[in-house]
């Protein structure tokens, strides 16, 4: 029986099984390699740091299930209980996660400034410096880990600013209600707790190297890969297309549980992640341009390009995606 036909609370939990298993192991070996009296120990511990961050982005992806409800479908309160525990090592609010992750299947690229992070809309005159800032910008979101900051901003506007201004902000805002805020300040706290819990348990040198340092290594590899699914694909009403896949690689897929196989996600959000390459879906013919690159490196090397940036008389209410969206 393969993985694709498993009974899906099976798949689940052998999910949950290995992802905190793995993320417990590479946090123990961690804070050890902290009293090893070697030469080599900075440079294991090093790409300890490394793997761990990355493993937080499966854990950030394992987490993508449960906002989908596809952990544990028949059991919604057990999926966002575990999709909220795999969440407290980036301190991300689950409610948020999923209000605005909803936003982008439901509004993705719909137009230049709808959901659209790669084109930036301006009313002011374009010259070759302002031109050059706003490439700046986007090799800061892209490269240097700004979409993990700009998604800090969107967390503490969920949190903090009232329903009606955020709104002006960005639709993704809209319908926020006060229990949802409510249910996101206990999640973000659960968060920081977490932290500070092995930080007033271990001390800080230990939680340096078990959670704040790989959390910078996750930030970076997120606002990374951010995007690479959906930068320069189409734009239009066809929300469901204006995304690419990418050609599995066997560790990548493996570690980001088939993110590779987006299109199909996109297509129908429901498919679980370990049936998704037995269910691809073909881009149509109009959005055959989508798929224009042929590894992971070349999509993220394409971003190097820029924004799309356009000239409009009056920007108006547009929406940012604020980042959370997760590709």
């Amino acid at each position: 029986m393969t993985t694709a036909t498993l009974p899906q609370t099976r798949v689940s939990f052998r999910l949950l099984a290995e992802t905190f298993l793995v993320f417990g192991i590479l946090m123990a070996a961690s804070i050890a390699c902290l009293g090893w009296e070697s030469p080599a120990r900075w440079l294991v511990l090093a790409g300890l740091i490394v793997g761990q961050g990355l493993w937080l982005d499966r854990m950030y992806i394992a987490a993508h299930e449960a906002i989908h409800k596809k952990l544990f479908p028949d059991h919604p309160a057990l999926n966002d209980a575990l999709g909220t525990l795999l969440l407290l090592p980036v301190a991300a609010p689950f409610t948020v996660y999923r209000k605005i992750h909803f936003f982008h299947h439901g509004h993705n690229r719909r137009d230049a400034h709808t959901a659209n992070l790669d084109t930036f809309p301006t009313a002011r005159p374009l010259t070759p410096l302002r031109r050059g800032y706003y490439h700046a910008v986007w090799i800061f979101f892209v490269f240097l880990g700004g979409f993990f900051v700009h998604s800090i901003a969107a967390v503490l506007i969920f949190l903090l600013v009232p329903a009606a201004r955020a709104e002006k902000i960005s639709p993704v805002f809209k319908h926020w209600r006060g229990s949802r805020r409510l249910r996101a300040w206990a999640e973000f706290a659960g968060g920081l707790g977490f932290h500070a819990a092995v930080w007033w348990a271990l001390g800080f040198e230990a939680w340096m190297v078990a959670l704040g340092l790989p959390l910078a290594v996750f930030a970076w590899v997120w606002s990374l890969l951010l995007y690479v699914y959906h930068y320069d694909t189409t734009v239009g009403p066809d929300v469901r297309h204006n995304v690419r896949s990418l050609p599995r690689q066997r560790f990548f897929s493996w570690l980001l549980l088939n993110f590779n196989e987006h299109a199909t996600h996109h297509y129908d959000p429901n498919i679980p992640w370990h049936q998704l390459p037995d269910r691809r879906d073909i881009l149509p013919e109009a959005h055959h341009h989508n798929q224009g690159v042929t590894s992971l490196w070349q999509a993220v090397w394409q971003q190097t390009k820029g924004p799309h940036i356009e000239e409009i008389a009056d920007v108006g209410e547009f929406s940012v995606d604020l980042g959370l969206m997760r590709r």
